[in-house]
């Protein structure tokens, strides 16, 4: 059998798009050549010979391999840019039918009592608490409400305003002035002094509440002295709660 150049990488190359070892190792051979019977394929691949068959069924399945009617069978790979593009829509399809199954499952979890479990989630650190921040926002479908720092909203403003140019509905109260520039018109922005005197909270320099379409809501707090912390929950209450707070930020700087 003649050694392929890098056949160890290209074969778990492979594995990564869902073929197994032998699969991978008899579409390799079967590209190298113009078309071989099972007997050949056994012989350029290393398969085998009682595996080759079954391989080959599966790699029918999944259109990488043709067959051909002649006695005896000849079998042809696919052309590489076409087998793989097959393979990729297969896993996209699949992935795509496991998330509506697990997101289902998801929005339906209940504690052994039948209720709905309210767990509230800690993220410690600064990178941490960015990059879920992130993934909230730019898969909010409807609305995002921000009380913040100015010193942490400058870290995710971009994310902020990349997500208001798909239209969602944005509120921001912060001491931090509205960017220059362009600004999309779904992101309403307040901002209010450093100090904002006794009749109404401080915004601390690491701290911040940030409600996404009105189901989940993180917490941060933290200074510079202290590395941040955030509680992050989809808790009914835990949401409610901040979404009251944040309607009473929002309405004593109506008032001011």
């Amino acid at each position: 059998m003649m050694e392929l150049p890098n056949s160890a990488d290209l074969t778990e190359s492979l594995k990564s798009v869902g073929l197994t070892k032998y699969e991978s190792l008899v579409y390799i051979a079967l590209v190298r050549v113009e078309g071989a019977t099972a007997t050949e394929i056994h012989e350029i691949s290393g398969v085998p010979r009682a595996s080759v068959y079954p391989v080959l069924d599966r790699l029918i399945q999944k259109n990488l391999v043709i067959v051909s009617h002649s006695t005896p069978r000849r079998f042809r790979a696919i052309s590489p840019e076409e087998g793989i593009d097959n393979l990729l829509r297969q896993i996209q399809a699949d992935a795509d039918a496991a998330k509506q199954v697990l997101q289902e499952i998801y929005r339906q979890r209940v504690t052994a009592d039948g209720g709905m479990e309210e767990l509230i989630w800690s993220i410690y650190g600064e990178e941490k608490i960015i990059q879920r921040l992130e993934e909230l926002i730019a898969h909010a479908a409807v609305s995002i409400r921000i009380v913040s720092s100015g010193q942490f909203l400058q870290k995710i403003v971009h994310s902020v305003l990349r997500t208001g140019e798909r239209g969602i509905d944005i509120e921001i109260i912060s001491d931090h002035p509205r960017p220059a520039g362009a600004c999309p018109a779904s992101v309403h922005w307040t901002t209010v002094p450093v100090s904002l005197g006794q009749a109404q909270p401080q915004i601390e320099n690491m701290a911040g509440i940030f409600i996404v379409d009105g189901e989940k809501a993180l917490l941060l707090m933290g200074s510079t002295d202290v590395a941040p912390t955030a509680l992050y929950s989809e808790s009914t209450g835990f949401v409610n709660f901040f979404m009251q707070y944040w309607s009473f930020i929002r309405g004593l700087h109506k008032k001011a």
